[in-house]
């Protein structure tokens, strides 16, 4: 189910070193090749021997630019002979195309980051280095590091050097690349657009990286929420310092309150006092709440500026945060104003689920089993086999489970980008959401019931309402009652007044010319959208199932 299939392992990739001078990429590489048994190649050794002359003499006789373009040359030869481990020069990393053909190549780059006092200590009295024989060596080293450091964290690894002794960097350098899993990565196609949906662990510390090649410039501003920002807020912005990105934070308070038009405001106000430009960059660092406030924010401000999504939830990175539906509550219901908008990336970090309490990723667990209810009952099978490993935190599992739901929701907003289709599209995502919705009303957007867990007791009353109507089999809607149960979701209602439930839905904002809308199924993955359902059956529905 993997898209990375044709990536190969890190067993099988080149290693390429990078960095500043004095980083120990030649003392680290020539230890990790006779670690690895692989041959190393310094990459200016390789240009003198070209030449037959020292780099120094390069730079003086022909330039900076003809030793980068004799640079490029050598490192594309030397990559197209097998695996090898290569120390690369300072400033080769700089060059698109060079990094172009790291890539090309399969191998994987491992940036040697050193804090500037040990790089001082380290290339003191070396007078082959060209560029430190312009002036102060410290100052020289500063100014270079603000430069290529942005660029150096576009690296695969980032593994950081200090005065430990060459065998201990050598060692964490060979420990990452045996460690290192590339993101999954989930391609969402629009009409006029497309943005990438990367999955894997690590990747808010490597946000910056990242989202600097779409950034229109290097400014953003953070929107989370006060749990996130205690947890993950500071690894956010080391990486958007790492990557030269400039940044401010606006925090609200957790849950479904801030998606309010005081939340919305409040932003909007400081989005305008911050100055922001149309190429300043929301990012959206929270749970769905976040994402769909920022998001709307986004879509709002000076009529549309870059958005990218980072969520922290798991009901988040399988369904929020992927599709550009952003917006706020009102008191008439759940996301009755909004717009679509879509986000330039998402980055779905599933180290960061570690921190969610169980009922959390309980409830993000209900999206993700909604994809095989919809259409895909092998899908389905899965969930019920793995979905319990997956919320005890099995992280193979996570990451197969959200690249599958995020494909899949990709694929249908991809056909029906803004849910205009008159039967079935991007609406058939609304299954078990037109009672969740009525249930999250009732109980007045708290903490009493989470979002997940209405969805899970809106798929079991979808599932029954289709029974009743004889379009699906009986014993489906206890069988997916059973399974999440077991998963800790609530699959019943808590007493609530039938009626308010049904005057709730009839404000529901997929209704047609008045009449209830549903999203229903002759089975499971037999979903379907329906205009016609009766009002009397939908109460059946409602009183059947704990309602009152």
């Amino acid at each position: 189910m993997s898209l990375n299939s044709q990536i190969p392992p890190a067993s099988q990739r080149s290693i390429v070193l990078v960095g500043l001078m004095g980083a120990g990429k030649t003392a680290i590489g020539k230890r990790l090749a006779v670690l690895l048994g692989l041959p190393f190649y310094d990459a200016d050794e390789e240009i003198e021997r070209a030449a037959g002359m020292t780099i120094a003499e390069i730079f003086k006789s022909h330039g900076e630019s003809a030793f980068r373009a004799g640079e490029k040359r050598v490192i594309q030869r030397l990559l197209s002979h097998g695996r090898i481990v290569l120390a690369t020069g300072g400033g080769a990393f700089m060059d698109p195309e060079t990094r172009a053909t790291i890539c090309n190549a399969n191998a994987l780059s491992v940036w040697l980051r050193c804090p500037i006092p040990v790089l001082v200590r380290r290339t003191a009295g070396r007078t082959h280095r060209p560029l430190l024989n312009a002036g102060n060596p410290a100052e020289i080293l500063e100014k270079l590091s603000a430069l290529r450091s942005p660029v150096y964290a576009l690296a695969d690894i980032i593994v950081d050097g200090s005065e430990d002794p060459p065998h201990v960097t050598t060692a964490n350098v060979a420990s990452a690349i045996e460690n290192y899993q590339p993101p999954r990565k989930v391609e969402v196609k629009l009409s006029d657009a497309s943005y990438d949906v990367l999955i894997g662990t690590g990747l808010l510390a490597r946000a910056g990286a990242l989202m600097a090649p779409l950034l229109p410039q290097p400014r953003c501003f953070i929107v989370t929420d006060e749990n996130v920002a205690a947890l993950h807020l500071a690894t956010l912005t080391a990486s958007l310092d790492d990557a030269g990105i400039a940044h401010q934070s606006f925090v609200v308070k957790p849950g479904e309150a801030s998606k309010s038009f005081a939340s919305f405001q409040a932003l909007m106000d400081d989005l305008l006092a911050a100055r922001i430009d149309r190429k300043t960059t929301i990012i959206a660092l929270g749970g769905g709440v976040v994402g769909d406030l920022a998001g709307f924010a986004a879509a709002s401000a000076l009529r549309g500026v870059p958005f990218v999504q980072i969520p922290t939830s798991l009901l988040a990175q399988v369904d929020s945060s992927v599709g550009g539906k952003t917006g706020i509550n009102s008191v008439h219901g759940k996301n009755l104003i909004g717009a679509f908008y879509q986000p330039l990336l998402v980055l779905a970090d599933t180290g960061v689920l570690n921190t969610l309490p169980p009922r959390e990723c309980a409830a993000g667990y209900a999206e993700i089993v909604k994809a095989g209810l919809i259409a895909d009952p092998d899908f389905y099978g899965w969930c019920e086999a793995y979905g319990a490993a997956l919320v005890a935190g099995g992280k193979e599992a996570q990451a197969t489970a959200i690249e599958y739901a995020v494909r899949f929701k990709a694929q249908v907003v991809g056909d029906d980008e803004r849910e205009t289709k008159p039967n079935d599209g991007r609406a058939l995502l609304n299954l078990g959401h037109t009672f969740a919705h009525a249930l999250e009303a009732e109980t007045g957007y708290g903490g009493l019931l989470l979002h997940g867990e209405a969805v899970a007791t809106g798929l079991v009353l979808a599932a029954h309402l289709s029974a009743s109507l004889g379009l699906a089999p009986q014993e489906n809607a206890p069988r997916i009652a059973q399974h999440l149960s077991e998963i800790g979701l609530p699959v019943r209602i808590a007493g609530l007044p039938a009626e308010h439930l049904l005057a709730h839905m009839k404000l529901d904002k997929k209704n047609r010319g008045g009449k209830l809308h549903f999203v229903l199924t002759r089975g499971i993955g037999q979903a379907f959208t329906s205009g016609d359902v009766p009002e009397e059956a939908v109460r059946a529905t409602l009183l059947a199932n704990g309602a009152v």
